[in-house]
């Protein structure tokens, strides 16, 4: 098993930055990738941006030159830092941990709110 544990977020004006953070525990050791997604009312949940164990990122379109994500594989963390923030960012942000037996762990979702 992997836990998540969020934190992070909040509201924000267009055009500022904020800064997620997400911590693992359990059973570290298993996990290869390590991202963000986020769930607007009423959408699915999407990918905003991924980092594999060397590093290597993926990132959605409508965040590319925005945010940056960012991993410490000694401290089990990882960082979405979210600039040029604009109200269609507003969701809930999910941190995700995916094995590399093919099973992913959620957080529990922390709010990001966008006002124009």
């Amino acid at each position: 098993q992997v836990r998540l544990v969020e934190s992070g977020g909040g509201l924000v004006q267009a055009g500022g930055s904020l800064r997620l953070s997400c911590g693992a525990s359990g059973f570290i050791s298993n996990i290869n990738t390590m991202g963000w997604y986020r769930q607007a009312p009423g959408n699915q949940r999407d990918l905003v941006a991924r980092i594999t164990k060397t590093d290597s990122t993926t990132y959605a379109d409508s965040v590319k030159g925005r945010f940056t994500i960012s991993r410490d594989n000694d401290k089990n963390t990882v960082t979405l830092q979210m600039n040029s923030l604009k109200p269609e960012d507003t969701a809930v942000y999910y941190c995700n941990a995916g094995t590399l037996n093919l099973r992913n762990y959620w957080g529990q979702g922390t709010q990001v709110t966008v006002s124009s």
